[in-house]
């Protein structure tokens, strides 16, 4: 049987579609017939169903080409105008009769067009899990705080007055740009959700003597503020803000990029504009970090699969669920939380008969603390006013006061951070490798399969051991197999919080894992720039295996995911083929029952008003209540030094 890797697979199907690849926004497509592009469907199924709706939707045009003055011209020919442009790829958000949709998707310059979709917060941040331990690593020499990285925040905008984002002396702020994308012309955080991610991934721990102290307390802050005063924003929205960063990455030494939040995931992620849009962020060497979401649940408790959200569905974010750590600072009790989205993702294109093609990508790739969350709180927001136990009351200064958070955006920032220190112990690092030492050193969680949990649970001692070993000689010409560490390994295990374990010690690519020690002690084409981890598998008969051009011999490829025993990331019981995520995304359909859950698709989300209802309760509470367990500890400003040795710090 004809052996043929399956990024091969997949660049034949864009080939035929003529849609311009994740990787090169470009590229001359040919009309097709009823906005279908080679077959393929051009309009998203969401935008779709508007069709026949009376007056003007929202809508985000993807160029086959470069946008020219004739797109500009076809929108308002069509009774449209373009509402946002962009510098850094050939998109433009419009607003355009809904008769007129299917006309301008038919046209040769079109590659597709998706709605304008809402983009919502997903949730609360928790702790850094081995960040005090990974700071000392030099012997103070340098204190790894990610000093000199600059992380931009997208989100509800950040208070500049709270004292935990200021620097080490407090004289002056963190935030080194504050831009607004919502149209309301401000860029602190009258909602309050920013301010407590930032703080998560930054903070600098003055309150309270350091029991809210974030991962990377020296990192620069871009305050990027896209959505309102509601928590709402739009695609466009955040398309212009990363926009912004790609133009301004250099000018404010931006190397992560933090998405506490999230949209519907209707589209393949290589028609998505929000997943090409971060995709060119990371060919420019930012990491992107990203939620997975909130809806690992329906109304009545029941697992659901499928509910990664939009652009943590790209194979090159690093998507993140929620972790529990019960409060407690050792890691034998951590669990996923019952609310974290679980995988696979469920972005689709239909093809010319009808029928949807899932990208069923194994997601999130991490899990990092997200329950019950304390840090800091915008002065006056409105999640606090409508939901007074969520503060803390820690202070009675508002510049100094924290709050309850809960959710997959909470865990977000823990990695964003952790991110951060890795660049600064190690800024050759390409994105890829970022990821991938995050999660070969994680800790698996017993009981959780890898759509649960990824690679396991962040550990960040482990990722930064490995981050400044990596040689920082690395480019695209080191030759596949060289050694990888400039000395030897170190060994896989951590300990933390008095409790010792095992690395994963494996990868999540795209529809399998990878394991094997080679991953780490040698050169693997898929960590250079422009690469997915994913590039490295190809199937043989059927059969899953390293492909020789990317990965060296001793790399195997899993052929199930597993259900984790706790240990390996190859160690577990078998939960579902990687034959059935690799069947073009056709044999997982809407509906298909799972071991313990329901896998959900678009249908279940897009046409049922009842279950996207639900949906957006379950997630609301989950970012209000989190899961009914014990939290972090709350330690109030005091005038003498507080106790502080059962709290978990971060």
């Amino acid at each position: 049987m004809r052996t043929q890797t399956l990024k091969s697979f997949l660049a034949f199907l864009a080939t035929v579609a003529a849609v311009a690849s994740a990787l090169a926004w470009g590229g001359a497509t040919s009309a097709g017939a009823q906005s279908l592009l080679g077959g393929k469907d051009k309009v998203s199924a969401d935008l779709r169903q508007k069709l026949s709706v009376v007056g003007k939707v929202n809508v985000v045009i993807s160029a086959s080409g470069a946008w020219n003055r004739t797109l500009d011209d076809a929108v308002k020919l069509n009774g449209g105008a373009v509402t946002k442009t962009f510098v850094s790829f050939p998109v433009r958000a419009a607003s355009l009769p809904a008769a007129a949709v299917e006309a301008l998707a038919a046209r040769a310059d079109v590659a597709y067009v998706a709605l304008d979709r809402e983009v919502k917060l997903l949730g609360h941040v928790s702790l850094t899990t081995g960040a005090d331990a990974a700071r000392v690593m030099a012997n103070y020499n340098p204190m790894y705080d990610g000093a000199g990285v600059g992380i931009a925040v997208l989100d509800s905008g950040i208070d500049p007055a709270h004292v935990s984002l200021t620097n080490e002396s407090g004289s002056a702020t963190r935030i080194a740009y504050s831009k607004d994308f919502t149209g309301e012309g401000r860029t602190d955080d009258p909602y309050g959700h920013g301010t407590h991610v930032a703080s998560i991934a930054a903070g600098n721990g003055q309150v309270s003597n350091g029991a809210y102290r974030g991962i990377a307390p020296g990192a620069r802050l871009i305050n990027l503020r896209v959505l309102n005063s509601q928590g709402k924003g739009t695609v466009s929205g955040l398309l212009s803000a990363i926009d912004w960063v790609k133009a301004n990455r250099a000018a404010y030494q931006i190397r992560v990029i933090n998405l506490s939040l999230g949209t519907a995931a209707v589209d393949s992620y290589r028609n998505d504009p929000l997943c090409l849009a971060v995709r060119s962020l990371v060919d420019a060497g930012i990491v992107v970090v990203a939620a997975a979401g909130n809806e690992g649940k329906d109304g009545q408790g029941n697992k659901v699969y499928g509910q990664i959200h939009s652009p943590g569905t790209d194979p090159s974010v690093i998507t993140v669920g929620a972790a529990n750590t019960f409060g407690t600072d050792a890691r034998n009790d951590d669990a996923v939380t019952t609310y974290s989205s679980r995988g696979p993702t469920r972005g689709f294109y239909t093809d010319g008969l009808g029928t949807k093609h899932y990208d069923n990508l194994v997601k999130p790739d991490l899990v990092a603390p997200g329950n019950k969350i304390v840090d800091a709180q915008a002065a006056g927001n409105a999640l606090v006013a409508q939901n007074p136990a969520l503060d803390a009351n820690v202070s009675g200064s508002p510049t100094r006061d924290q709050m309850y958070l809960s959710g997959t955006s909470m865990s977000t920032p823990v990695v964003a951070g952790a991110a951060a220190l890795m660049l600064q112990a190690n800024p050759t690092l390409t994105p890829n490798l970022v990821k991938a030492l995050l999660m070969y050193s994680a800790q698996q969680l017993p009981g959780f399969n890898a759509f649960e949990q990824g690679a396991g649970q962040a550990n960040i001692e482990g990722a930064m051991r490995l981050a400044r070993l990596v040689r920082t000689d690395l480019s695209s010409a080191t030759a596949l197999g060289s050694p990888l560490l400039s000395g030897a390994a170190p060994t896989p295990q951590t300990t933390l919080g008095g409790w010792t374990f095992v690395w994963a010690q494996g990868l999540v690519l795209d529809h399998t894992f990878a394991t094997g020690v080679n991953l780490i002690t040698k050169y693997q084409g898929v960590y250079r720039m422009g690469t997915l981890l994913g590039d490295g598998t190809l199937m043989a008969d059927g059969t899953l295996m390293a492909d020789g051009t990317l990965m060296t011999n001793g790399v195997m490829m899993g052929d199930n995911i597993l259900t984790s025993n706790g240990t390996l990331m190859s160690d577990g019981s078998p939960f579902l083929s990687c034959g059935t995520l690799m069947a073009d995304g056709t044999m997982m359909t809407d509906g298909t029952l799972m071991t313990d859950g329901v896998l959900l698709g678009d249908g279940a989300l897009m046409t049922d008003g009842t279950m996207m209802s639900d949906v957006y309760v379950q997630a609301t509470r989950a970012l209000i209540y989190g899961d009914q367990t014990a939290s972090m500890a709350v330690v109030k400003e005091s005038t003498t030094t507080p106790t502080t040795t059962t709290t978990k710090r971060k």
